[in-house]
């Protein structure tokens, strides 16, 4: 059976399962943490572990009948909650002895496939983008920012090098009392870069995603989320976590670099640094896990993955300011969204 074969029939892949579970040995039996439910994969293979059991999160309600399911299957090895990954020690007892705590970061395909959630470039009614517990939409984004701070979304999130021309082609039309929905979005995009359209990406990838990550709070979510497991883990726990764009990969690789390292001084010429040491982790390896070329054959989408993890030590929790003040400007940018 050949790979477009085999895909066909397969609805959901779970990226680096096989790694994954290599890293986090469920056939020693223990407590996980699945962060990013989505439609099960990682909890349903730990699960087929006796002495296993998975507490799973996820923001999007839509994902319960996949939990219902499990929740019927191992009754007493399997709860879910609805909830945003940043607030997961609100639902964890301190005295669990957690074994590993995962995070899969980014959207699942499930979403995109969705046309009426306004994931793709491909959906024709307002754009959504709601993963879930949201306070407001793309559509509120782009019919109630300003020029400027949709430029400056496009940009910072989506790294997109026309966001100003694209910004103001939407407002443009905008004044004509013009509601702004999916295929106006597009339309704009594709005749903006009509002219240095050669990569190989969709020329609408970049702004999508900037919107998605500013209308689902990411960046917060994810710097929030990475502090809340940390406090969870006890000593010999496992922190993974899968990336797929630059600034995920940014963060959670600065994140696991600064817990993980001491402080070094700026020069041998100065005085010893009498800072707080703030290694949290112990890192095995510097570089992340890329997806095998099988698994890329047979899952396009996974080819961006990107995994790293750490092992947490026995010092005791703490956490400086530097994580927030390294992404401020980012997390300033998400603030635009308190006015929507």
């Amino acid at each position: 059976m050949n790979a477009t074969m085999l895909l066909k029939k397969v609805d959901h892949f779970s990226v680096m399962l096989d790694q994954i579970l290599s890293i986090i040995t469920p056939q020693h039996g223990g407590t996980y943490i699945d962060c990013t439910f989505g439609a099960g994969g990682f909890s349903k293979a730990i699960l087929k572990y006796p002495n296993t059991k998975v507490i799973a999160f996820d923001r999007d309600q839509s994902v319960k009948h996949f939990s219902k399911v499990l929740e019927e299957q191992y009754r007493n090895r399997f709860k879910f909650y609805t909830g945003k990954f940043s607030t997961i020690g609100s639902f964890i007892k301190k005295n669990i002895n957690i074994k590993a705590i995962i995070f899969d970061l980014g959207f699942s395909s499930m979403q995109v496939k969705n046309l009426d959630r306004g994931f793709s470039f491909e959906s024709k009614g307002p754009l959504d983008m709601r993963m879930g517990i949201n306070k407001f939409s793309a559509y509120d984004v782009l019919n109630k920012l300003n020029q400027n701070q949709i430029s400056t979304i496009l940009k910072y999130f989506g790294d997109e090098r026309d966001h100003k021309k694209i910004a103001f082609q939407l407002v443009k039309l905008r004044k004509n009392n013009k509601k702004l929905n999916t295929n106006d979005l597009v339309r704009i995009i594709k005749n903006v870069k009509k002219n240095n359209n050669f990569g190989k990406k969709n020329v609408t990838t970049k702004s999508l995603q900037a919107l998605r990550i500013f209308v689902n709070n990411e960046v917060s979510e994810l710097t929030k989320g990475l502090v809340e497991a940390t406090k969870l883990l006890d000593s010999g726990a496992i922190l993974i976590v899968i990336s797929f764009h630059s600034l995920e990969d940014k963060i959670v690789k600065y994140f696991f670099k600064t817990y993980s390292e001491k402080n070094k001084n700026p020069s041998r010429y100065f005085p010893k640094l009498d800072k707080e040491d703030i290694r949290l982790f112990n890192c095995p390896i510097k570089k992340p896990i890329s997806p095998s070329e099988k698994e890329i054959l047979l899952n396009r989408p996974s080819r961006s993955a990107k995994l790293r993890y750490g092992i947490r030590n026995n010092k005791k929790y703490s956490f400086s300011k530097e994580l927030t003040e390294k992404f401020n400007n980012y997390l300033e940018i998400e603030r635009m969204g308190l006015h929507l």
